[in-house]
């Protein structure tokens, strides 16, 4: 989908420098890119803020799409 509106998903660096700008997924949580070998094992990660920090979590890719949505970047 983020490939189809022509961006692209936040890596867990971007998502964590996202984070120093605001404080984002604070009730909620976003997917990240995850790295292919992850995703080769079926996994997925997903991230948001809790407790005054971020936190990177583990799923399995099958819900992928499910109830959470993700950060993209758009570079012009």
């Amino acid at each position: 989908m983020a490939e189809e509106i022509g961006i692209k998903i936040l890596n867990e660096e971007q998502y964590r420098d996202l984070q120093r700008l605001g404080k984002f997924d604070t009730k909620t949580s976003s997917w990240i890119e995850t790295p292919t070998e992850i995703r080769k094992l079926g996994g997925a990660i997903f991230g948001d803020w809790r407790y005054g920090q971020v936190f990177i979590y583990h799923n399995g890719a099958e819900s992928y799409y499910g109830a959470r949505g993700f950060r993209g970047i758009l570079k012009v």
